[in-house]
């Protein structure tokens, strides 16, 4: 008798101890959530300058394909949309820090990145390509071929542009700038043979400038594209999907999509 009782004593312990436990994890998990619903803000943390992502428009607002969705989803959550513009390199630190809930800015999901934050499900895949200077169209060909001493690459600080040119492209001399624009003027100046950046930039950059960048417009990677949360936002990331699911499935999506990427009516508002 005194074995079963200190038997169910023990479970019982065990059970109040895992029902804590659970309680301490649900309270975690909701953080994010709580704090959108606590101070009625989505705060959303990019890097305008990401063509077409995010953007300054000419009358100071952001604009782009992230902040659409961005807006639409503050909507959905009946809360205040808020702006969190932050430089690339130090976009992570400022979603573990508070700065923001989420970061919706075009971010690739790779294993090193996962293990800082937690990523929704892809909402767009992409890749890498190449601008390359006009002098060189019919030279080069691949992607490859760049992979040479001779040759000069430019991307950007800390983008999985940078890390494909790393790997791919060992033996030619790679040069990093803090912003993506700086890194493809490179080529339009003549002062780099090549910038490896994402497909959707490239392909909007080179329609902008025909005569001084040629668009190698085959990707050579394959980049899945997540919204990022801190590691305590279990709960956020299931809305996030659930909301990816919506949009997609209603239209809203689409909608979006075909405003940034099949239409250019919107280049003449940019800056």
């Amino acid at each position: 008798m005194k074995k079963l009782l200190k038997n169910v004593l023990l479970s019982t312990t065990l059970m109040g101890t895992a029902l804590t436990s659970v309680s301490v994890q649900a309270a975690t998990d909701n953080s994010a959530i709580n704090k959108i619903q606590e101070t009625g803000e989505l705060r959303v943390c990019f890097e305008a300058g990401y063509v077409p992502f995010e953007m300054k428009a000419k009358n100071g607002q952001f604009i782009g394909f992230d902040i659409d969705i961005a807006r639409h989803m503050a909507r959905s959550m009946k809360v205040k949309f808020v702006p969190v513009n932050t430089a690339w390199d130090g976009i992570i630190p400022a979603l573990q820090t508070g700065k923001c809930e989420v970061i919706i800015g075009g971010m690739t999901v790779t294993p090193l990145r996962n293990l800082q934050v937690l990523f929704s499900d892809p909402y767009l895949e992409i890749g890498q390509t190449v601008l390359l200077s006009p002098e060189l169209k019919g030279v080069v060909k691949s992607y490859r071929d760049l992979n040479d001493p001779k040759y000069t690459i430019s991307s950007q600080l800390g983008t999985t542009g940078a890390e494909a040119a790393q790997k791919y492209l060992p033996k030619a001399t790679l040069n990093l700038f803090e912003t993506s624009a700086d890194a493809a003027l490179q080529v339009k100046n003549g002062k780099a043979d090549a910038f490896v950046y994402d497909l959707p930039y490239n392909a909007i950059y080179a329609a902008e400038h025909k005569d001084s960048v040629f668009h190698l417009n085959t990707p050579f990677t394959y980049e899945p594209l997540g919204w990022a949360v801190r590691h305590d936002s279990v709960t956020f990331v299931n809305f996030l999907n659930n909301y990816l699911k919506r949009i997609k499935g209603d239209g809203t999506y689409q909608r979006i999509y075909s405003k940034w990427f099949e239409s250019h009516t919107w280049m003449k508002n940019i800056q």
